[in-house]
């Protein structure tokens, strides 16, 4: 399965964009403007990227994500994919053509009565001769690990499976990009796992930029960038290891730490050399056994 993998200027070019949410107002309320839910934001994402947008509920890390494939619109500012700006009509379908977006609800994604011919749904619709149609269908399976279920009806699968199927549709289409929209928060949590698990792996073996929205820590331990954002600014950038450095502030912004990254702290406090990367249980067991060798 090859996807596009080229580009040297930054995939997606959020530039000084503020964004509000229209509100039904009163005649009185009429004038006033609408409380921004983006204030002068700008960020930059290269091709083949894993970034996570981070950050509790309200933060703005949801819309920001609308805007990156023209579901929304900047008020101001200009975001630009692969050069292309989200503003310009004539240019839209083929911005969410290599951005694709996965939502919470895998359901409001699935359309056909079979698994098959909803991961080709898009395709169908945009007159991709059947030959093609039938090699990318089985490739997205296969990526995603459905090739077993492709006669199955969707109501038939798990969460996690309807999920996959999901994002087998998007890269049917060959994006250059996956947005994940707070994708896992209707799963339990090993499908939750799964789910990070799979975008992992198309990062990983097919170079497809990710961009996964979540307000869980646990989620982000692959991702090579973190963006936390906070009433509607992004407050800090950095690597994993950078923005779980501070806990304390962490906490300050209403996210929940998860018991590794308190078990983490607590054994550097009593003399464990354990590296900032170490915040998963394989990592803190790898990093131990590291440790009592030393001695």
């Amino acid at each position: 399965m090859e996807l596009n993998n080229t580009a040297h200027a930054p995939l997606l070019d959020i530039q000084h964009v503020t964004y509000a949410y229209p509100l039904q107002k009163t005649q009185a309320e009429k004038d006033a403007p609408s409380p921004a839910v983006l204030r002068d934001v700008s960020l930059q994402i290269r091709q083949g990227e894993y970034i996570a947008l981070l950050g509790h509920n309200g933060s703005g890390k949801s819309t920001l994500a609308r805007l990156c494939n023209a579901l929304l619109l900047p008020d101001r500012g200009r975001v630009l994919v692969a050069g292309q700006d989200t503003r310009d009509a004539t240019q839209q379908q083929a911005i969410r053509q290599q951005i694709g977006m996965v939502f919470q609800n895998p359901d409001n994604q699935i359309i056909a009565t079979v698994v098959e011919d909803d991961a080709a749904w898009s395709l169908a619709l945009q007159g991709f001769p059947a030959t093609l149609i039938r090699e990318r269908v089985d490739a997205a399976l296969a990526a995603v690990g459905l090739e077993h279920a492709r006669h199955q009806m969707p109501h038939q699968l798990s969460g996690g499976q309807r999920q996959r199927l999901a994002i087998a549709g998007i890269l049917a289409l060959r994006p250059r990009c996956i947005i994940a929209d707070e994708a896992t928060s209707m799963l339990d949590p090993s499908s939750r796992q799964d789910i990070v698990a799979l975008l992992s792996r198309l990062h990983r073996e097919f170079g497809l930029t990710i961009i996964h929205v979540t307000h869980l820590l646990e989620e982000v331990v692959q991702a090579q960038r973190i963006v936390l954002m906070e009433q509607g600014q992004i407050v800090q950038e950095g690597t994993p290891a950078t923005i779980w450095h501070d806990i304390e502030r962490l906490r300050a912004l209403k996210l929940i730490i998860p018991d590794t990254f308190t078990l983490t702290t607590r054994l550097r406090a009593a003399g464990f050399p354990l590296s900032a990367e170490a915040v998963t249980i394989d990592a803190i067991e790898k990093g131990l056994i590291g440790a009592e060798s030393n001695y």
